[in-house]
């Protein structure tokens, strides 16, 4: 570190200098006894002045003609790399704004429990295999409005349901569902907006729930599965699981079903389906859908022999 020592400036090399001059001749002094070497700017000529004026006035004259190339010009310019670490602690973050780490859906989903099991007579034939962390999808057969709410109470982790947007729009749910993070899904064709939002989820680590068939049965058969839960795992390769009901709800919608108490039983497959996730042409994407829909169906089976002759329907 250079020591800094003061020095005598002789009266010749101050005489006649204003006392501004002298001052700032007394500071470089100084700073050069230091071994400091005072940094001075450039000097601009008003020539340069003008010349840099003009051609600022030149940009902007061109920027307003055409904002697009202006726009791209600024854009290609390559983005500042983040710091380590940095993606993960926004992930982090994101993870925990889930719905499912709020209190208020805590609290609701152990309202929903007694409701489900306790109201409705829900009998659980096999036990919710889903894991305690990480992503999956949970499919079921659709057999009544009533449906998400029954699944849901058998399972400790929310399970995020893509709804048809005609239930969401409704005023009375839409806060709740907004609370619990429904996805609302457009039947009117293929909804990619939906899909984002459920790829999203299972980016985040969410479980997903959806109803192949996509409405709910007229009858006691299964509908055809639809390939999108399937084309939805290859991509984002999470493991599926299988679930499915049988009822007094069957064939009602989201008011009667609720209002009404009913008898209902669930049986959820043992693990993961097993499927080939690998061939993703479409004979691919229609075995891969046949199997998920067979894994449904064995439940299915399980499930009516369990209610057996006591089966009815409202």
């Amino acid at each position: 570190m250079p020591m800094i020592t003061t020095c005598e400036r002789s009266g010749a090399a101050t005489a006649g200098q204003p006392a501004r001059r002298r001052a700032a001749g007394g500071v470089t002094e100084l700073l050069r006894s230091a071994n400091i070497t005072p940094v001075t700017p450039p000097a601009t000529s008003p020539a340069a002045r003008r010349a840099a004026q003009a051609a600022a006035e030149r940009a902007a004259a061109r920027a307003a003609k055409n904002p697009a190339d202006a726009a791209a010009s600024s854009s290609s310019s390559p983005a500042a790399p983040e710091p380590a670490g940095t993606a993960a602690i926004k992930r982090g973050r994101a993870r925990r704004d889930l719905p499912e780490h709020r209190r208020l859906v805590r609290a609701m989903h152990g309202i929903n429990r007694v409701y489900a099991r306790g109201y409705h007579r829900l009998r659980v034939l096999s036990p919710c295999p889903l894991p305690p962390r990480g992503p999956g999808i949970v499919v079921s057969n659709h057999t009544s409005g009533l449906d998400p709410h029954l699944i849901q109470s058998c399972c400790p982790r929310l399970i995020t349901w893509m709804m048809a947007r005609e239930y969401y729009d409704l005023p009375v749910l839409r806060t709740v569902l907004d609370q619990v993070g429904v996805i609302p899904v457009s039947r009117s064709g293929r909804d990619m907006a939906a899909m984002r939002a459920a790829m999203r989820a299972l980016e985040n680590g969410q479980l997903l729930g959806i109803f192949p068939e996509g409405k709910i049965e007229p009858g006691d058969e299964l509908l055809p599965f639809q390939t999108g839960v399937a084309l939805m795992a290859m991509k984002t390769e999470v493991p599926v699981y299988a679930a499915c009901l049988d009822g007094t709800q069957r064939r009602l919608e989201i008011l009667p079903a609720f209002l009404r108490r009913h008898e209902a039983t669930i049986a959820f497959g043992p693990g993961p389906i097993e499927f080939d996730r690998h061939d993703t042409d479409r004979e691919g994407l229609e075995r891969a859908t046949a199997a998920i829909e067979g894994a449904v169906e064995i439940l299915r089976q399980q499930v009516l022999a369990a209610r057996g002759g006591s089966r009815r329907h409202v």
